[in-house]
């Protein structure tokens, strides 16, 4: 129970910290989350990305996310520097509510990872 607790103290103050940084106090959602982790992983820096680049990015976050469930594996980085990743285990069916948690808490590891929260 206080797990649940402490994933949502810390979501909510992920959702601020970050909103007040990247959307100038506007909430992001969990996708807007998913994208700024992308471009994290994804190490360019700030810079226009078209359609197809912001679609790629959230695939890198999620592959980024889940990889420590062992659903994905880092597996090579291509000529123009993007990370690719390869499947290891097949994702469960997950209710949509079950995913957002499953990426909430995801998200949360990830941050924590890098001592966001100290």
């Amino acid at each position: 129970m206080s797990k649940v607790g402490n994933l949502k103290e810390k979501w909510n103050f992920l959702v601020t910290s970050l909103s007040e940084q990247f959307a100038e106090g506007d909430e992001l959602n969990l996708d807007s989350i998913i994208y700024l982790i992308g471009v994290q992983e994804l190490g360019q820096g700030q810079r226009k990305f078209k359609k197809d680049e912001k679609v790629n990015l959230m695939h890198i976050a999620i592959c980024k996310l889940l990889e420590p469930y062992g659903y994905y594996e880092f597996d090579f980085f291509d000529d123009d520097g993007w990370p690719h990743y390869k499947i290891v285990t097949e994702l469960p069916n997950l209710k949509p509510g079950e995913q957002t948690v499953l990426m909430k808490e995801a998200i949360v590891t990830y941050f924590e990872a890098i001592d966001f929260f100290n």
